[in-house]
Parts: C-alpha cells; sequence; structure tokens
C-alpha cells in the first residue's frame, strides 16, 4: 500500500466522514475502496465494450423485409 496525499473541498470531505463513520472505516480505506470501485467499474464497462464490439453486425429482420416506418413506431394514436 502506498500514501498519497489529497486536496478537496469542506463539503467533500464532511460527506467522505460521515460515510466512513457509517461504515465503521477510516477515512483512507474508504477512499481507497471507492477509488477501487471506480476503478473495476471501468475496467467491466470496457470490457463489456470490447465484446460488444467486436461481435458480427445482425440483420434487424428477415432478409427482404423493409423496417417500420418512424411514423409507424411512433403512431400514439391508440393512446389517446
Amino acid at each position: 500500500m502506498k500514501n498519497v496525499t489529497i486536496t478537496m473541498d469542506q463539503a467533500t470531505l464532511q460527506w467522505l466522514r460521515r460515510l466512513a463513520v457509517e461504515r465503521h472505516m477510516s477515512l483512507s480505506s474508504l477512499v481507497g475502496d471507492l477509488l477501487r470501485e471506480r476503478m473495476l467499474g471501468d475496467q467491466r464497462y470496457e470490457l463489456a465494450m470490447r465484446r460488444y464490439v467486436s461481435l458480427e453486425p445482425r440483420p434487424l429482420g428477415a432478409k427482404g423485409q423493409e423496417y417500420a416506418t418512424r411514423e409507424a413506431l411512433h403512431d400514439r394514436s391508440r393512446l389517446r
């Protein structure tokens, strides 16, 4: 583990202190956990994006079938 010094505004510091007390954690542990969660979330997003982009394109309908028009898709007359 490495030690770092961070600078933040007073409102953020108060929020972090309150959250640390609620979770029975030190401020340092809480900040480390929050940053780790963010890092893992970013990594999961990147992995999901790479998987999605690597997929072969698929047709939206049967071959030769025309797509629905915008008007047909957004027809709200039945809701009135």
